[in-house]
């Protein structure tokens, strides 16, 4: 079984136009660009895939449950159990460390709070010397590290992330891919990543191609 399969996806905008992919199968462990340039819909299909969106027409499946059948609350709780997304505003919490920030997300998935494992998390990722910091005490690096942890903590079986190279120079672009290939490979997760930067397809080699609208098509 698939890790994600959408069939007749469709996503209507406000403004008429439409996000259509016919078909979409990843195989567990394995990883994806979603690509194509501004307005083509990446962010989109991301959040489709993450449940945060329903989609207009068609279904979309996550580990075998098929996201629509889902209560908003369901697909809440599915989200936060199964998958992790690190979107690119990291969306930290100010008000807590980069540990609570994970305990909280625990939390949020109706586990209990496991500080052991979200430390474990934390080294892995090489911030454990940083758990007590409140997210401004962070680095820009740092604070990507813990937005990839917390997405992590729950162990899920997908981690999906919204242009995490974005602004980044080469070095740093590729310390990140680098970053995010090993943590999934040591998990075991499978990884969807939507960008616009190029310098990802060397990288990750399968890849789905959106087109932009035809309403910001070139005439």
């Amino acid at each position: 079984m698939p890790i994600v399969r959408a069939e007749g996806l469709r996503f209507a905008y406000s403004g008429g136009d439409v996000l259509a992919v016919d078909e979409l199968s990843l195989a567990r462990q394995s990883h994806l660009l979603i690509v194509g340039p501004s307005g083509s819909g990446k962010t989109t299909l991301l959040h489709l895939l993450a449940g945060i969106l329903v989609p207009s027409a068609g279904k979309v499946l996550i580990d075998g449950q098929d996201l629509t059948d889902l209560s908003p609350r369901g697909r809440d709780r599915f989200r936060a159990r199964r998958i992790g997304i690190v979107l690119q505003q990291f969306h930290l919490l100010s008000t807590l460390t980069a540990l609570q920030n994970l305990l909280i997300a625990q939390r949020f998935a109706g586990a209990p709070s496991d500080r052991p494992a979200a430390l474990s998390v934390l080294a892995s990722l090489g911030i454990h010397d940083r758990a007590n910091a409140m997210p401004h005490e962070l680095s820009v690096g740092q604070q990507q590290r813990v937005a990839i942890a917390r997405a992590l903590v729950n162990r899920p079986r997908l981690l999906l992330a919204d242009e995490p190279t974005s602004n980044l120079d080469d070095d740093a672009c590729s310390a990140v891919v680098d970053l995010l290939l090993a943590v999934v490979r040591e998990h075991d997760i499978s990884l969807v990543i939507a960008t616009h930067d190029a310098r990802l397809k060397a990288r990750i080699p399968r890849q789905l191609a959106l087109a932009a609208p035809p309403s910001q098509r070139a005439p």
